[in-house]
Protein backbone atom coordinates (compact mmCIF):
# COMPACT_ATOMS: atom_id res chain seq x y z
CA UNK A 1 0.00 0.00 0.00
CA UNK A 2 1.33 3.60 -1.27
CA UNK A 3 1.19 6.47 1.16
CA UNK A 4 -0.32 9.66 0.92
CA UNK A 5 3.16 11.33 -0.51
CA UNK A 6 3.20 8.54 -3.15
CA UNK A 7 -0.21 9.96 -3.86
CA UNK A 8 1.30 13.00 -4.37
CA UNK A 9 4.21 12.45 -5.94
CA UNK A 10 2.36 10.56 -9.04
CA UNK A 11 -0.26 14.11 -8.46
CA UNK A 12 2.18 16.33 -8.59
CA UNK A 13 5.86 17.56 -10.86
CA UNK A 14 7.33 13.60 -11.61
CA UNK A 15 10.73 15.21 -12.68
CA UNK A 16 11.62 16.02 -9.09
CA UNK A 17 14.02 13.62 -8.09
CA UNK A 18 13.85 14.61 -3.94
CA UNK A 19 9.79 14.45 -4.08
CA UNK A 20 10.36 10.86 -5.82
CA UNK A 21 13.07 9.59 -3.07
CA UNK A 22 10.95 10.74 -0.23
CA UNK A 23 7.90 9.05 -1.87
CA UNK A 24 9.91 5.96 -2.49
CA UNK A 25 11.69 5.46 1.31
CA UNK A 26 8.11 6.23 2.83
CA UNK A 27 6.72 3.59 0.56
CA UNK A 28 9.31 0.87 0.33
CA UNK A 29 12.18 1.37 3.41
CA UNK A 30 9.83 -0.83 5.53
CA UNK A 31 9.55 -3.70 2.43
CA UNK A 32 12.93 -3.28 1.47
CA UNK A 33 14.55 -4.10 5.39
CA UNK A 34 11.92 -6.89 5.40
CA UNK A 35 13.02 -8.44 2.72
CA UNK A 36 16.77 -8.30 3.73
CA UNK A 37 16.13 -9.09 7.36
CA UNK A 38 13.80 -12.03 5.50
CA UNK A 39 16.70 -12.92 3.60
CA UNK A 40 19.42 -13.06 7.04
CA UNK A 41 21.05 -10.18 6.40
CA UNK A 42 22.95 -9.64 9.71
CA UNK A 43 22.63 -5.82 9.94
CA UNK A 44 19.28 -5.19 7.66
CA UNK A 45 18.45 -1.25 8.86
CA UNK A 46 22.64 -0.32 7.44
CA UNK A 47 21.88 -2.07 4.84
CA UNK A 48 18.50 -1.13 3.98
CA UNK A 49 19.86 2.92 4.44
CA UNK A 50 23.17 1.63 2.04
CA UNK A 51 20.03 0.72 -0.58
CA UNK A 52 18.39 4.56 -0.26
CA UNK A 53 21.62 5.99 -0.32
CA UNK A 54 22.79 3.62 -3.24
CA UNK A 55 19.36 5.13 -5.54
CA UNK A 56 19.33 8.71 -4.60
CA UNK A 57 22.28 9.15 -7.30
CA UNK A 58 20.83 7.49 -10.10
CA UNK A 59 16.88 9.40 -9.51
CA UNK A 60 18.14 12.00 -12.45
CA UNK A 61 18.12 8.82 -15.22
CA UNK A 62 15.33 6.67 -13.50
CA UNK A 63 12.48 5.74 -15.72
CA UNK A 64 9.32 4.97 -14.98
CA UNK A 65 8.64 7.40 -11.83
CA UNK A 66 7.67 5.27 -8.12
CA UNK A 67 7.46 1.67 -9.55
CA UNK A 68 10.66 2.26 -11.88
CA UNK A 69 12.15 3.68 -8.27
CA UNK A 70 10.38 0.40 -6.62
CA UNK A 71 12.16 -2.16 -9.11
CA UNK A 72 15.31 -0.27 -8.66
CA UNK A 73 15.47 -0.57 -4.87
CA UNK A 74 15.09 -3.81 -5.02
CA UNK A 75 17.66 -4.96 -7.33
CA UNK A 76 20.07 -2.71 -5.31
CA UNK A 77 19.03 -4.65 -2.50
CA UNK A 78 19.00 -7.98 -3.58
CA UNK A 79 23.02 -7.23 -4.86
CA UNK A 80 23.40 -6.00 -1.05
CA UNK A 81 21.99 -8.99 0.21
CA UNK A 82 24.28 -11.14 -2.03
CA UNK A 83 27.52 -9.36 -1.21
CA UNK A 84 26.88 -10.00 2.66
CA UNK A 85 26.84 -13.64 1.89
CA UNK A 86 29.83 -13.47 -0.09
CA UNK A 87 31.70 -11.46 2.21
CA UNK A 88 30.66 -13.97 5.08
CA UNK A 89 31.69 -16.48 3.35
CA UNK A 90 35.45 -15.43 2.77
CA UNK A 91 35.20 -14.39 6.45
CA UNK A 92 36.92 -16.94 9.12
CA UNK A 93 35.05 -18.43 11.62
CA UNK A 94 36.08 -16.77 14.97
CA UNK A 95 35.81 -18.78 17.93
CA UNK A 96 35.71 -16.86 21.55
CA UNK A 97 38.82 -17.05 23.80
CA UNK A 98 38.05 -18.70 26.52
CA UNK A 99 40.22 -18.55 29.43
CA UNK A 100 39.72 -22.06 31.68
CA UNK A 101 41.14 -24.30 28.23
CA UNK A 102 43.99 -21.91 27.99
CA UNK A 103 47.20 -23.88 29.62
CA UNK A 104 49.19 -21.37 29.32
CA UNK A 105 50.90 -20.79 33.26
CA UNK A 106 53.14 -17.85 32.62
CA UNK A 107 51.71 -14.22 31.55
CA UNK A 108 52.17 -12.58 28.39
CA UNK A 109 54.74 -10.80 27.37
CA UNK A 110 52.55 -8.07 26.48
CA UNK A 111 51.13 -8.06 30.27
CA UNK A 112 54.61 -8.30 31.60
CA UNK A 113 55.74 -5.03 29.78
CA UNK A 114 52.32 -2.99 30.51
CA UNK A 115 52.63 -4.08 33.63
CA UNK A 116 48.69 -5.72 33.47
CA UNK A 117 49.95 -8.93 35.83
CA UNK A 118 50.19 -6.34 38.10
CA UNK A 119 46.53 -4.91 37.73
CA UNK A 120 47.79 -1.83 35.81
CA UNK A 121 46.83 -1.52 31.74
CA UNK A 122 48.21 0.35 28.82
CA UNK A 123 44.73 2.66 28.98
CA UNK A 124 45.72 3.22 32.80
CA UNK A 125 49.33 3.95 31.88
CA UNK A 126 48.28 6.49 29.02
CA UNK A 127 45.92 8.71 31.32
CA UNK A 128 48.75 9.88 33.27
CA UNK A 129 50.56 11.28 30.52
CA UNK A 130 50.41 14.60 28.93
CA UNK A 131 47.86 15.07 25.98
CA UNK A 132 50.36 15.75 23.12
CA UNK A 133 52.35 12.37 24.51
CA UNK A 134 48.92 10.40 24.10
CA UNK A 135 48.41 12.06 20.63
CA UNK A 136 51.84 11.15 19.35
CA UNK A 137 51.90 7.45 20.77
CA UNK A 138 48.09 6.68 19.74
CA UNK A 139 49.26 7.92 15.83
CA UNK A 140 52.76 6.76 16.10
CA UNK A 141 52.47 3.38 17.77
CA UNK A 142 48.74 2.44 17.69
CA UNK A 143 47.75 3.62 14.58
CA UNK A 144 51.23 2.54 12.87
CA UNK A 145 51.43 6.40 11.09
CA UNK A 146 54.89 7.46 9.63
CA UNK A 147 56.83 10.25 11.51
CA UNK A 148 55.55 12.72 8.24
CA UNK A 149 51.95 11.59 8.85
CA UNK A 150 52.07 12.54 12.63
CA UNK A 151 53.46 16.13 11.48
CA UNK A 152 50.39 16.46 9.47
CA UNK A 153 47.87 15.53 11.57
CA UNK A 154 49.19 17.04 14.04
CA UNK A 155 50.54 20.29 12.88
CA UNK A 156 53.93 19.80 14.07
CA UNK A 157 56.79 19.16 12.56
CA UNK A 158 58.68 16.29 11.92
CA UNK A 159 61.78 16.64 14.52
CA UNK A 160 58.77 18.01 16.71
CA UNK A 161 56.99 15.04 16.70
CA UNK A 162 60.33 12.91 17.09
CA UNK A 163 61.20 14.86 19.92
CA UNK A 164 57.35 14.34 21.63
CA UNK A 165 57.38 10.61 20.81
CA UNK A 166 60.50 10.63 22.96
CA UNK A 167 59.51 12.55 25.81
CA UNK A 168 56.25 10.33 25.49
CA UNK A 169 57.92 7.02 25.68
CA UNK A 170 60.88 8.17 28.33
CA UNK A 171 57.47 9.16 30.93
CA UNK A 172 55.97 5.92 29.96
CA UNK A 173 58.75 3.98 30.97
CA UNK A 174 59.11 5.66 33.99
CA UNK A 175 55.31 5.06 35.16
CA UNK A 176 56.15 1.59 34.12
CA UNK A 177 58.83 1.37 36.58
CA UNK A 178 57.27 3.10 39.05
CA UNK A 179 54.18 0.96 39.08
CA UNK A 180 56.15 -2.50 38.68
CA UNK A 181 58.72 -1.49 41.09
CA UNK A 182 61.55 -2.65 38.55
CA UNK A 183 64.88 -0.09 38.41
Amino acid sequence: MLDPLADEYVQADRDDPALLFTAAYNSFSGPVFGYLRARGVEDPEAVTQDVFLALYPKLETLHGGLQGAKTLLFSIAHARMVDHYRKRERTPDSTPYESELDSRRAPSAEDQAFGRASGLGVTELLNDLADDYREVLALRVIADLSVEETAAIMGKSQGAVKQLQRRALGALKKRAQRTNGTS
